[in-house]
C-alpha cells in the first residue's frame, strides 16, 4: 500500500507540473550552498545563481547577470578569505526557501541571506545578501 502512495505522488507530481526535486521536503538546497559558502568556492556558488539575481554585498547592491554576481562574489571571497559558514534559520516550502546565516571570513563576521526558488528542475539563488555584523 505505501508502495503504491509512493507511485501515486510521484505520478501526480509529473502531471501536475510539479518539480519532483523541489517537491521533496528531505533535499535541502542549503546543504550545498553553505560548503561553497565556507570553502570561498565562487565558481560552484554561482552554479547555483539564476540567470539575473539580486546580490547586495557590503551594502553596495543590484541586479545582475549570473556572470557579475560570480566577480561580486569571488571579489568578496579574495578579500576576505571564508573560513566557515553556517545556517542558523530556513523557512519556506517546496518552491521557494531562504536561508540565514553566519560566516566567518577575512577574520571578519557576516550574515548572509539566501533567498532560492524552484526554476525547471533545481532551485536557483534569486537574492543573495552579505552584510558585516
Amino acid at each position: 500500500m505505501r508502495l503504491g502512495l509512493a507511485y501515486f505522488g510521484l505520478l501526480a507530481a509529473l502531471f501536475c507540473g510539479v518539480d519532483a526535486r523541489c517537491a521533496t521536503p528531505e533535499y535541502d538546497v542549503f546543504v550545498p550552498i553553505s560548503k561553497y559558502l565556507s570553502q570561498g568556492n565562487d565558481e560552484a556558488l554561482s552554479a547555483w545563481f539564476d540567470d539575473t539575481l539580486e546580490i547586495l554585498v557590503l551594502e553596495s547592491g543590484c541586479d545582475a547577470s549570473r556572470a557579475q554576481a560570480k566577480q561580486i562574489i569571488k571579489s568578496f571571497f579574495e578579500a576576505y578569505t571564508p573560513r566557515n559558514f553556517s545556517v542558523v534559520h530556513t523557512a519556506g516550502n517546496a518552491r521557494s526557501r531562504y536561508a540565514v546565516g553566519n560566516l566567518v571570513a577575512g577574520g571578519e563576521q557576516f550574515r548572509v541571506t539566501i533567498f532560492v526558488s524552484c526554476k525547471s528542475d533545481n532551485y536557483k539563488i534569486q537574492q543573495l545578501k552579505v552584510e558585516r555584523l
